[in-house]
């Protein structure tokens, strides 16, 4: 283990932008705990704090152009693979939708201090048509901004983590169990929550099979498309006679829905 963590406070940058880029890639791993290592061994003399943030930004920003780039060529494809990767499948593009319409491309910014957000918005970004040029300058100075908070509050907390660390000499083996310990503990959370939805899907799931049987046998079905506005633009087809209320307003058309019959609701 030792030799593990002197090989990781030795190649600090190194282990930085692999880290980063694997996170920002869509590998379930949170960056975070890393990033607020490397503040801290920076301000311990055990890193160079400058160098391990530009390796931070180019690791965020190569992971964000190799999905916007796909995002552009694939399209909503590239959302369905990440949504089956992340660690919260009934979310992952939702929300992520829902702050581009709010905030357009300036969501890439909001998106990249969000575990799971910050994978979906570059490839989201390219869906929706966002330039080129307009998509690096926003995700460099998101790149800069979440490393630099987070990276920042460890430097902060570096002379505490120090002195916690004093009785045994060794402040790398401390930060890098930690980081370990929240990683790991992370992933598992995360994975019972994805593996208790999936179950409960599972379990009120209709494929698409049964509702085009149901339909065809005249079967009163009442069909509800939930899409977001940037969903039915990329994908402008709906099951005929379904009913489209925006995720956001379906409270405000619920009487519009009847009581007296099964109700199917698709979404992305």
């Amino acid at each position: 283990m030792s030799e593990v963590v002197d090989f990781v406070v030795r190649n600090g940058e190194l282990f930085v932008f692999v880290y980063v880029f694997a996170d920002q890639i869509g590998v379930p791993l949170p960056a975070v705990p890393a990033l607020l290592a490397m503040g801290a061994l920076a301000a311990v003399g055990k890193m160079h704090f400058g160098l391990a943030l530009l390796a931070s930004v180019v690791a965020s920003l190569l992971a964000d152009v190799i999905w916007y780039a796909l995002g552009r060529t694939r399209g909503s494809a590239v959302l369905r693979l990440l949504c089956k990767m992340s660690l919260e499948p009934d979310s992952c593009v939702r929300r992520t939708e829902n702050a581009f319409l709010r905030y357009g491309v300036r969501a890439l910014v909001v998106a990249k201090f969000v575990p799971g957000l910050s994978t979906i918005a570059p490839p989201l970004a390219g869906v929706v048509g966002v330039s080129g040029p307009r998509f690096t300058a926003y995700s460099t100075v998101a790149a800069f901004l979440w490393a630099g908070t987070w990276g920042s509050l460890g430097y902060l907390a570096g002379d505490a983590l120090q002195e916690i660390a004093g009785h045994t000499g060794r402040l790398g083996t401390v930060l890098v169990s930690v980081v370990v310990v929240v990683v790991v503990g992370y992933v598992v959370f995360k994975w019972i929550q994805r593996q208790r939805f999936l179950r409960s899907l599972r379990i009120a799931r209709m494929s698409q099979d049964e509702l085009k049987r149901d339909l065809d046998a005249g079967t009163p079905v009442f069909v509800v498309d939930l899409r977001s506005t940037l969903d039915v633009a990329t994908m402008p087809f709906v099951v005929p006679g379904a009913l489209r209320i925006a995720p956001e307003e379906l409270e405000d058309h619920a009487e519009r829905i009847p009581r007296d019959r099964d109700v199917v609701v698709y979404c992305s």
